[in-house]
């Protein structure tokens, strides 16, 4: 694994090899992309961006770690069943919600989960440097993805690389 990916890995590595967390991958995202990976392009993302900004590294990568922490599909059509269809204003509270249910965010890091879809959500506007760079690597991930940009990417296969490491040692510790 290459050095940045490493340096990476240890802001998250206590959450990208949680039970919970991995439970993103059963749930499709955009196009063929599961959420877990939209959520480590966006946690990537997000990475590079505070580095060369300067920001708050820790904070931003776990608070975007946990951003889409919502845990259903979003994408059923049977309306006995689905979830609301303002999922795209109320899924942040449901991840701020479970983050703080599962894990131990701190206030800045539920901040940037509740504000990540600004200006979707109104009322929580990204309030610090971290929770405007996570909203913006969301944005720029999901167009991609949805554009199809990331299918074939370069930084797709890293994504995927990092998945494939996360499970083994996921595995490794259930033995």
């Amino acid at each position: 694994m290459r050095k940045g990916l490493l340096e990476f890995h240890e802001y998250v590595k206590d959450l990208s090899t949680s039970d919970v967390v991995m439970q993103m991958d059963n749930f499709i995202q955009h196009g063929d992309i599961t959420t877990l990976e939209h959520v480590l392009a966006v946690t990537y993302t997000t990475y590079i961006l505070s580095k060369k900004m300067h920001a708050d590294v820790r904070s931003a990568v776990r608070g975007a770690m946990l951003h889409d922490l919502y845990l259903y599909d979003w994408h059923i059509k049977d309306p006995a069943t689905r979830p609301p269809l303002t999922h795209g204003f109320t899924h942040p509270a449901k991840a701020a919600e479970n983050a703080q249910k599962y894990f131990e965010p701190t206030a800045k890091e539920v901040r940037i989960i509740r504000s990540h879809m600004w200006p979707l959500t109104v009322f929580h506007i990204p309030t610090s440097k971290e929770a405007l760079i996570v909203t913006i690597a969301d944005k720029y991930c999901a167009i991609n993805e949805t554009l199809g940009i990331y299918d074939d990417s370069a930084f797709r296969k890293k994504i995927k690389a990092y998945m494939v490491f996360i499970k083994k040692i996921k595995a490794q510790s259930n033995k």
